[in-house]
C-alpha cells in the first residue's frame, strides 16, 4: 500500500533524490526544509512516516522534532526513519533513545534507504491484522489491548511508539519465553541492516521507562535477553 510520507532534509538535492525513489515505489510524499515547517505538518495529520534529517537550519534542529513528536499524543506513534551524516556509535544511540524507528547514515544507498523505510511501515502495521482476535492482556497494572494498540499502566494510557507497542506485544503474547537479542531483531525490527543488539537494550530501557511501576514486568536474562514476566494466581 502507498504511504504518505514527510521527508524533512535541507538539502534539496537529497531531498528531491529520496522523495524521487520514493515516488517510483508509489508513495506519496512531501518535503520539508525546516523542523518547525515540518511540524505544522505533522499537527495536520496524514502523514504515516516521516524521514528526518538530524542537522537542519532554525531553532530546532533533528533531534529536538523527534522528541517533540514523541511527547505529542497526536503523533507519537508516528514511524521515524533518521537520515545523518553523524554515523559515530554515540549518534545512533541518541537518535534511538530519542525515539526513532531507524538510522540510515549519509552518503547512502537510494534503494536500501527505500527498503529500510518500507521495512518500518510493515513493522508499524503489519501486527494489527492478527492481533484483532487476541483481545486484551493483563500483567498486573500493565493492559494491552492488542487491537486498539493502546496500553495502560493502573488504568492510565502510556504513549507507546508504533516499534515499542510491537515490542511490548511480542513480549506479551509469549509470557515466560525468553528472547534472545538477536531474535527480537529478527521478529521485532526486521532485522534492519546496521542495526545492532545496543538497539534492543536502548528501546527496552526506553520502554520500562514508559511503564513506570510496572517496568518490573520486564525482565532482563544476563547475557540471554528479555522475557516479560508469566502472571500468577
Amino acid at each position: 500500500m502507498p504511504a504518505r510520507i514527510l521527508v524533512v532534509e535541507d538539502e534539496p538535492d537529497v531531498a528531491e533524490l529520496v522523495a524521487f525513489h520514493l515516488r517510483r515505489r508509489g508513495h506519496l510524499v512531501e518535503t520539508a526544509d525546516e523542523a518547525e515547517v515540518a511540524w505544522r505538518r505533522l499537527l495536520e495529520g496524514g502523514v504515516d512516516l516521516m524521514v528526518l534529517d538530524l542537522m537542519l537550519p532554525g531553532e530546532i534542529d533533528g533531534v529536538e522534532l523527534c522528541r517533540r513528536v514523541r511527547r505529542e499524543p497526536s503523533v507519537a506513534s508516528l514511524p521515524i526513519v533518521m537520515v545523518t551524516a553523524r554515523d559515530e556509535e554515540v549518534d545512533r544511540v541518541v537518535g534511538f533513545e530519542v525515539g526513532a524507528d531507524d538510522y540510515v547514515v549519509k552518503p547512502f544507498s537510494p534503494r536500501e534507504l527505500v527498503l529500510r523505510i518500507e521495512a518500518v511501515l510493515r513493522r508499524s502495521g503489519a501486527a494489527a491484522p492478527r492481533d484483532e482476535a487476541e483481545g486484551r492482556l493483563r500483567f498486573g497494572l500493565l493492559s494491552i489491548d492488542l487491537p486498539a494498540h493502546r496500553v495502560e499502566v493502573d488504568g492510565q494510557p502510556v504513549q507507546l511508539t508504533a516499534l515499542e507497542f510491537r515490542l511490548l506485544s511480542w513480549l506479551a503474547r509469549r509470557p515466560g519465553r525468553v528472547h534472545r537479542r538477536e531474535q527480537l531483531l529478527e521478529h521485532v525490527w526486521g532485522y534492519a541492516p546496521g542495526v545492532g543488539s545496543r538497539t534492543v537494550d536502548t528501546h527496552v530501557k526506553r520502554l520500562r521507562a514508559k511503564l513506570g511501576p510496572a517496568a518490573d514486568w520486564i525482565e532482563t536474562v544476563r547475557g540471554v535477553g528479555y522475557r516479560l514476566r508469566e502472571p500468577r494466581d
